[in-house]
C-alpha cells in the first residue's frame, strides 16, 4: 500500500491591493503544481490506498508428467498462419484474468505431419497448456515465430476462445528432429521464447546452442543409438554455450531417433511445467541423482542418463 501526502505552501492573506496568489504543491519527483488561491476552497491531507497489481499465475492441471492430465480438450485442425497447423487447448479454460494458460509451440520432424505427435500434444494440453503444432519445421524458427504471433493476436480477440487467457511473453518451443532445430532457432531469435526442448535433435553445425542467451534455457533429449546423437552431444558440448542447459540420453533399450516424443515425452512435459509454468523440477534435472539424470524411464524399458551445466 502506498501513502502520498502533498506538501502545501502556506496561503498568503489577500491584501487590499488586488493581487493574485497561487498555492504551490511540490511533488515527490521535484516538479511543482500551482493553483490560483481563488480556485482553492479547502486544503486537506488525504490518505488513499492504491491496490498492488496482482501477479499473473500459471494454470496447470494434474501432477503426473507420465500420464495425461484431467482437462478435456478442443482440437482445431488446419488452422494458424498459412494453414495446416493444429491447435489443441483445454476446453474449459480459466476465466480468472489473473490465471492464464502457458503456451508451447511444437515442431514436427522433417516430412512428418503434426498429427503424428498427438500423444505429446494431448499430454501437454490435458495438463493445461495451449499447444500449436506446426504444419512443418523448416529449421529456421520462422514458422514457430509466426505461430506465436498468430496466438498473440488471438489472445487479443474478444470473440475468440483464447481471449486474455494465455501467456505469450514467456513461451516454450519443442519439437522432434527438424522440429528441434526449429525450436532452437526460435529460442535464439525471439525474446518471447524463453526455453526450448529438442527431441532427437541437435544443430548440424554444432554451434547453435552457443547463441542462446544466458537468461534462457535449453534441453536436448536423444536416443542412445539415434542418428541425432553426434549432433545433440556436440551442440550441447560446445564451449561457447552460456545458457543453463541439459543433455538427456535415453539408454538401455536401443533407443533411436523416434524416442523423445513418444517413450521419452515425460522429460519434455516436466521441462515445460518447470521452465514455463514455474513448477519445481530443478532437482530432477540438475542433481547427480535427479530423475532425468539417473533414473528409470517410467512405463518404458531403460533409464535416463543426463548431464547439466550453467545452472
Amino acid at each position: 500500500m502506498k501513502r502520498i501526502a502533498l506538501l502545501a505552501a502556506t496561503l498568503v492573506a489577500m491584501s487590499a491591493v488586488a493581487q493574485t496568489y497561487k498555492m504551490r504543491v511540490l511533488k515527490n519527483d521535484g516538479s511543482e503544481v500551482f493553483f490560483p488561491t481563488e480556485e482553492v476552497k479547502q486544503v486537506d491531507f488525504v490518505e488513499y490506498n492504491e491496490e498492488e497489481p496482482k501477479e499473473i499465475k500459471v494454470f496447470l492441471a494434474g501432477d503426473d508428467v507420465n500420464q495425461n492430465g484431467p482437462m478435456k480438450l478442443t482440437e482445431l485442425d488446419n488452422i494458424g498462419p498459412g494453414g495446416g497447423n493444429i491447435l489443441v487447448y483445454p476446453t474449459n479454460m480459466s476465466d480468472d484474468p489473473y490465471v492464464k494458460h502457458p503456451v508451447v509451440i511444437w515442431g514436427p520432424g522433417g516430412g512428418t505431419k503434426p498429427d503424428a505427435y498427438m500423444g505429446i500434444i494431448n499430454r501437454l494440453a490435458s495438463q493445461g497448456f495451449v499447444v500449436m503444432a506446426l504444419r512443418e519445421s523448416p529449421g529456421s524458427g520462422d514458422l514457430a515465430i509466426a505461430a506465436l504471433d498468430w496466438l498473440e493476436e488471438k489472445s487479443k480477440d474478444p470473440n475468440g476462445p483464447l481471449y486474455n487467457r494465455i501467456i505469450t511473453d514467456r513461451v516454450g518451443c519443442a519439437g522432434h528432429s527438424m522440429g528441434g532445430l526449429e525450436s532452437e532457432q526460435a529460442l535464439i531469435k525471439d525474446k518471447r521464447v524463453v526455453t526450448a526442448a529438442l527431441n532427437n535433435s541437435g544443430d548440424l553445425g554444432h554451434t547453435a546452442m552457443s547463441y542462446v542467451s544466458a537468461d534462457k534455457t535449453a534441453m536436448i533429449v536423444y536416443g542412445e543409438s539415434g542418428m541425432e546423437a553426434p549432433n545433440a552431444e556436440a551442440d550441447y558440448n560446445n564451449n561457447g554455450v552460456k545458457c543453463p542447459a541439459c543433455l538427456i540420453k535415453m539408454v538401455g533399450n536401443d533407443w533411436g531417433h523416434g524416442s523423445g516424443p513418444w517413450g521419452g515425452m515425460a522429460a519434455t512435459v516436466a521441462w515445460m511445467r518447470w521452465q514455463i509454468a514455474g513448477e519445481d523440477h530443478k532437482s530432477e534435472f540438475t542433481t547427480p541423482n535427479g530423475h532425468y539424470v539417473n533414473g528409470n524411464i517410467i512405463g518404458e524399458k531403460g533409464y535416463w542418463n543426463g548431464k547439466y551445466k550453467n545452472w
